[in-house]
């Protein structure tokens, strides 16, 4: 069974960075497309990035493209997404999900809190 832990969120100023972690066990991540999602408080869960099991493409929302970046490291299955240049719409809770974008999406971590707020 897919166990996914997310870590690597916090308190960040507008215009900051933070990069998030996701550490994936109980599956093979090399064969797994993974994706980044996230929900804001009052809203709907958003698919933010994904990328291919082989890391060959990658793909992102319009709100964090150029801004936002996702990679992986499949020798120690783990996930990443850098954040930079952050906003308070950015606020969220960050989920890593196996599948890319919602297809396939079949395990998700607990997430991880982000708050961008001056």
């Amino acid at each position: 069974q897919a166990h996914l832990v997310e870590s690597g969120g916090g308190l960040a100023q507008p215009g900051g960075s933070l990069r998030l972690s996701c550490a994936a066990s109980g599956f093979t991540f090399s064969v797994r497309a993974m994706s980044w999602a996230r929900q804001a408080p009052g809203k709907g869960l958003e698919w933010v990035s994904g990328i291919f099991s082989d890391g060959s493409d990658t793909a992102y929302a319009d709100s964090v493209k150029g801004r936002f970046t996702i990679s992986r490291d499949n020798a120690n299955d783990m996930l990443y997404l850098q954040m930079n240049s952050l906003k308070p719409e950015d606020t969220g809770l960050y989920y890593c999900v196996t599948g890319f974008l919602g297809r396939n999406a079949d395990s998700r971590g607990q997430g991880t809190q982000v708050t961008v707020s001056s």
